[in-house]
């Protein structure tokens, strides 16, 4: 389906998504200020139409023992499909890496990776990811704290 025309009712009703998932059809309904009826409508056609992917809670993962969060710079042995493939298929296998780009510039990959301790962190880094074989150099980068989280710019 092609992407249909965003008005101010339908960004009305991704901003509230945004900040509340859960949030009801009658929440939303107040929010955008239209009735229940055309809001579930409006809703349907942005998840068909894949302007709204999914829902998803948030999750504290330092609540949940993992407090080590590192961003992790990977450089490929070489920038062919087949090393690409390689890496990729490694890297859906680490339950680790939670977040990972294929990136422009000086390096190939960006991973975010969660452990519970630097050392867990230590054991990922020396027995897991330098021995994915087209891996050919890694550069890690500890965040001190979020400043921002994400949200769509447009909303």
């Amino acid at each position: 389906m092609e992407n249909p025309t965003i008005d101010e009712f339908d960004l009305r009703i991704l901003r509230a998504l945004s900040r509340d998932g859960r949030m009801s059809i009658h929440a939303l309904s107040v929010e955008s200020r239209l009735s229940p009826t055309p809001v579930a409508r409006r809703l349907k056609r942005l998840e068909s139409s894949g302007i709204v992917t999914g829902f998803a809670a948030l999750i504290d993962e330092e609540k949940l023992g993992f407090g080590v969060s590192v961003f992790v710079s990977v450089r490929l042995d070489r920038q062919i499909d087949e090393a690409l493939a390689v890496f990729e298929a490694a890297i859906e296998t680490l339950p680790e890496v939670v977040d990972c780009w294929l990136m422009t510039g000086n390096r190939d990959y960006l991973l975010r990776v969660v452990t519970r301790s630097m050392r867990e962190f230590e054991i990922f880094l020396v027995q897991q990811l330098t021995r994915i074989k087209v891996v050919a150099a890694i550069e890690s980068s500890i965040p001190l704290r979020r400043v921002k989280a994400g949200r769509s710019r447009m909303l």
